[in-house]
């Protein structure tokens, strides 16, 4: 898809975060724009904002507050979009998302139903609400594409993200079946995988629904505000729309963007694909495959090392491993103090 000016948009989780610098860069090329969101004020300063930003008429830039996990009010929000701008969007992109961190094995139904639901449900809601609308409206006759906004944690393994990166995999598996299913109405599909990005997710606790509150994990204004420090330092939400932009211009099904250079993230990927691999070897077979994998990891991380100093010049910074707890901050990622089945390394103090 190349053509932006005049066709429709739809982004959820568009009031803040990705959501919003997405709005952002797809209004500016000239797409009217309607955001969902949970939050109603929240959704009446990115409207403004987003027309401010992109110089759009402000009836060109629309917010609907939705429950995105109920599909009689997403329904509804694609009837307004219709309504509103007279026919279903000619790009769908699904970036609303929550998380919230502790060890597996402390989840509780509630933690698994509020995350999956919003991370994967809703994506599946959008697109059986959504797909069948655009195709009748526009196969072979104009462009049109679906994207999400996915995530790095998608490609690994997380002990304290367990429903998240699962609903993450999955909504990765699912648009790479989009991206095949909409090649024959002229379609495509794409999936974003960033890893941090600035946004306020880390405040995702303070809006879970009461009737999902039973968690089985710490959480605090402390581990909130933890969070929100390491939040702070990811990409900008504008600069992540651009480049899903970019990836939707050239179709390419997978869009990686973070602030790590391109082979670091491939280091990260390529490892979680050899260790599946490894499954497949003898023990013997194994063994002599992880000593090479070690060795070959180390060439990697010396090759992406910082050069050395020249003589007279200050010797570059080492690179940051970590975050720092903030004044105030909290660890997060444990389970509450009184779970006793839960090992007392994870567990909060």
């Amino acid at each position: 898809m190349k053509d932006f000016a005049g066709k429709i948009a739809f982004i959820t989780g568009g009031a803040s975060g990705a959501g919003k610098g997405q709005a952002k860069v797809f209004s500016k090329a000239g797409m009217k724009v309607a955001i969902a969101d949970v939050r109603q004020d929240a959704l009446d300063a990115a409207v403004k904002e987003i027309a401010e930003y992109s110089g759009a008429k402000q009836s060109d830039v629309i917010g609907l507050k939705v429950d995105l996990t109920n599909r009689a009010e997403y329904a509804a929000a694609a009837d307004k979009v219709e309504a509103a701008f007279g026919g279903p969007p000619h790009l769908l992109i699904q970036t609303a998302g929550v998380n919230s961190f502790g060890p597996i094995e402390a989840s509780t139904f509630d933690d698994f139903d509020w995350v999956m639901g919003v991370c994967l449900d809703h994506v599946v809601n959008g697109l059986l609400i959504f797909v069948p609308r655009m195709i009748k409206a526009y196969a072979k006759k104009t462009e049109f594409y679906v994207a999400t906004t996915s995530s790095m944690g998608a490609f690994m393994a997380g002990s304290t993200t367990g429903p998240y990166s699962a609903a993450k995999a999955a909504v990765n598996n699912l648009m790479y079946s989009y991206a095949e299913a909409l090649k024959p109405y002229g379609a495509g599909a794409s999936v974003l995988c960033p890893g941090n990005i600035n946004s306020n997710i880390g405040n995702a606790e303070k809006f879970r629904p009461e009737n999902l509150k039973n968690t089985g994990y710490h959480v605090s204004e402390g581990t909130m505000k933890t969070l929100g420090a390491i939040h702070a330092t990811g990409i900008d939400p504008v600069e992540l729309g651009e480049i899903l932009k970019e990836g939707i211009e050239n179709e390419r099904i997978i869009v990686l963007p973070d602030h790590n250079t391109g082979e670091q993230r491939a280091a990260s990927i390529r490892s979680q694909n050899e260790s599946i691999e490894d499954y497949c070897l003898t023990g013997e077979e194994r063994a002599v495959k992880a000593k090479a994998r070690q060795e070959e990891m180390m060439k990697r991380f010396a090759a992406m090392a910082p050069p050395p100093a020249k003589e007279g010049e200050e010797a570059p910074p080492p690179p940051q491993m970590g975050w720092g707890t903030p004044e105030g901050g909290e660890a997060f990622g444990q389970a509450k103090k009184d779970l006793d089945w839960v090992d007392e390394s994870h567990r909060a103090k």
